[in-house]
């Protein structure tokens, strides 16, 4: 497909995508989370608006997503790790079978369609909303973390719906986490770890999953779009530490349930987008 932009267009394109970029970075630091849950919708606007066949956009806008957080993730973890927040232990246990399930989640992707991948947000996504504006810190399932092998399947669970989604699983696991007692700044900081081991398998499997594929927009690999991730990525990790310390220093209830709204109306959107397709 052919794209051609405007000098004032491409201007818009850059300024667009650099305030994603921000914004992506600042979630990460400040949640614990990817930035993907924000992106994934800005992009898939973006694609639609510039014609992105319908068929690879939802593919598309998860690949070119989660190469996004591969950086962001790695500066939100290293901003977390030097504060001597992220609780290795937890770290080590979990990453092995959270990279299972983000391979898992690539393949599920490489055979499912963009109906079914919508889906995936629209259920996920409003069970992410509704424990933003409605979970409790004070949630309890235990004292401590379960020493069974349940915590190494939920890590695969995790990771395959983060892939699926495009998010670096930060919601999934924060929550895991304080359910079994974990500080909420602890379990944010060890979340934003697992951010580059779904980001970095996840990338390269999306590069792979969409390796020559027809209709996908110029200069992509697979379903990565090296421009559109090339144009978030600076101001992502300028923004990434600037979440990090609002994170320890700010009440995060009113950002959170402004974040469970903004979900609802991504899935809202999606929704209609397959009532209307």
């Amino acid at each position: 497909m052919e794209v051609s932009l405007t000098a004032g267009a491409a201007a818009m394109l850059i300024a667009g995508l650099t305030g994603a970029g921000f914004a992506t970075g600042f979630l990460a630091g400040l949640l614990g989370v990817g930035g993907g849950a924000f992106l994934v919708p800005v992009l898939y606007e973006l694609f639609a608006h510039f014609g992105v066949d319908d068929s690879v956009r939802m593919h598309m806008v998860l690949g070119t997503s989660l190469a996004v957080i591969v950086p962001t993730s790695l500066r939100s973890f290293a901003g977390h790790y030097a504060k001597g927040a992220v609780d290795m232990t937890v770290w080590r246990r979990m990453a092995p079978w959270v990279a299972l399930g983000v391979v898992l989640g690539v393949l599920m992707a490489k055979i499912s369609s963009t109906a079914g991948l919508k889906w995936v947000w629209i259920v996920a996504g409003s069970i992410i909303a509704l424990k933003f504006a409605f979970g409790r810190d004070e949630w309890r399932l235990g004292r401590e973390l379960p020493r069974s092998r349940g915590l190494e399947v939920a890590a695969v669970i995790i990771g395959l719906v983060s892939a699926l989604m495009s998010i670096g699983g930060g919601m999934f696991i924060v929550s895991l986490l304080t359910l079994y007692g974990v500080p909420i700044h602890r379990a944010v900081a060890t979340s934003a770890g697992f951010g580059p081991v779904i980001a970095v398998p996840g990338t390269l499997g999306f590069m792979w999953a969409g390796w020559g594929v027809p209709l996908r927009p110029p200069y992509s690999i697979g379903y990565v779009n090296i421009p559109a991730a090339l144009l978030i990525m600076p101001a992502s990790l300028f923004a990434a530490p600037l979440g990090v310390r609002a994170a320890h220093a700010l009440s995060k209830r009113k950002l959170e349930i402004a974040f469970a709204i903004f979900l609802m109306c991504v899935v809202a959107r999606f929704v209609s987008s397959l009532v209307s397709g």
